[in-house]
């Protein structure tokens, strides 16, 4: 978890660095109740990519919902390299694709994939 992290409110954009988000801070809008923070990968925050792979961790924090998100594209050297994530409320996260809405209170682990064509998610092996 990154410093970003402290204090008791999700941010709804990251506090450091120059990314140009998709979506600005102004439009995204209250779509699910505070859960708490999610990683997502700039594939999805910046190029607004839809989530096409996301799976839950147990967390040990209180304000981490366990939550990652990504596009599904990624290769590991580009999600290794921390300028291409961030920790985001799970709410600007569901503004930049609905459709991860219904699974949001699945309980971890778990992992879930995009059906091609679809708005909808399959159950898969982490």
């Amino acid at each position: 978890m990154t410093s970003s992290m402290a204090g008791s409110q999700p941010p709804d954009q990251p506090t450091t660095g120059q990314k140009r988000f998709a979506i600005s801070k102004e439009n995204i809008r209250t779509l699910v109740p505070s859960l708490g923070y999610a990683f997502a990968t700039d594939r999805i925050m910046v190029e607004g990519r839809k989530v096409g792979y996301m799976y839950r961790e147990v967390s040990n924090r209180a304000d981490d919902s366990g939550w990652k998100y990504f596009a599904g594209d990624e290769t590991q050297a580009y999600v290794d390299d921390l300028h291409h994530t961030g920790i985001y409320a799970v709410n600007t996260v569901a503004n930049y694709d609905q459709d991860i809405i219904p699974y949001l209170s699945s309980d971890a682990p778990c992992a879930f994939e995009k059906i091609p064509g679809t708005n909808q998610y399959r159950r898969v092996k982490q």
